[in-house]
């Protein structure tokens, strides 16, 4: 395949382009590289590159587009709405990622979120993925609109990225133990991007691992599997609640997600969370070496 990817410096498109490469064609551009807002430049480089797939990674993050609702829109509407325009009229297929975020989180232990629930979201990312979402899928034939939700893996500075190889050198984390999700190991999310482009049956899909939890339970489980005592876990975790956080968007409390289309055709859930937290940190280990027990 000739592949497009945009918002390469992220950390789902970084993985993607990765992934890919050895077998593909793969043209990976960030937002220096190609502003997708922009309509005449996406159309001249998809023109030219004359993509089978393009997989928008851009996005502008949740407390960012609170703070610069135009830089939102255009990154997470009209940009999507432009590239997939642009690949609609080569005939091609564009996967594009949505987010949990689309959906209120209440009431809290209530069953996970599908395509029959209705989306409400409750801040400015959610507003304008949905509404992203919305363009891709009336621009483009074939489209795949993907909801992942807590995302991690290597390369990335944020929580679940980094909370287990914090323990492992014995550095304090912050883990809110208020909000509860699905969560998203990016080679996961790749392989079943993969197999889910093998059968071309276009629309939503909701890719999470199985289970759900906290950033405090994904925690103490990193800690697991460092071999440390619950004892030295809990002294190295610093609970925090999000309603202390006093971040400029407000998260949704509860949003853990299940694929109605996955199963409808025939795929099996993808491993559980903890499964997958284990083989990340089977991943970090080859890289870096083992980890000492505590």
């Amino acid at each position: 395949m000739r592949v497009l990817i945009t918002g390469a410096a992220g950390l789902v498109a970084s993985h993607f382009a990765r992934r890919l490469s050895p077998d593909h064609v793969v043209m990976a551009l960030s937002h220096s590289d190609l502003d997708i807002s922009d309509g005449n430049k996406v159309a001249r480089t998809v023109a030219d590159f004359q993509p089978n797939l393009l997989i928008n990674g851009a996005v502008t993050q949740v407390d960012e587009a609170e703070d610069n609702p135009a830089k939102a829109w255009a990154v997470n509407v009209e940009g999507p709405q432009i590239l997939s325009q642009a690949v609609n009229r080569l005939g091609a297929e564009m996967i594009h990622f949505g987010t949990q975020y689309v959906f209120a989180g209440e009431p809290v232990g209530r069953q996970p979120y599908t395509l029959e629930d209705e989306a409400r979201p409750v801040n400015h990312y959610g507003r304008t993925k949905l509404a992203g979402e919305k363009g891709v899928r009336s621009a483009c034939a074939r489209s795949y609109i993907i909801r992942a939700s807590w995302i991690y893996g290597s390369g990335k500075n944020s929580f679940l990225c980094t909370a287990y190889e914090d323990l492992k050198s014995a550095k304090t984390v912050r883990a809110i133990d208020d909000i509860w999700s699905s969560t998203t190991y990016v080679e996961d999310l790749i392989d079943r991007c993969l197999e889910i482009l093998k059968r071309q049956s276009y629309g939503t899909y909701h890719v999470v691992n199985d289970g759900v939890c906290t950033y405090y339970e994904f925690a103490l489980e990193a800690g697991n599997l460092l071999g440390l005592s619950r004892g030295r876990t809990d002294a190295l975790i610093q609970i925090t609640h999000e309603r202390d956080m006093k971040r400029a968007a407000s998260r949704p409390r509860y949003t853990p997600l299940r694929c109605l289309l996955s199963e409808a055709l025939g795929l099996p859930p993808m491993r559980h969370w903890k499964a997958a937290l284990a083989a990340y940190a089977r991943a970090s280990r080859k890289v870096q070496g083992p980890a000492s027990r505590v």
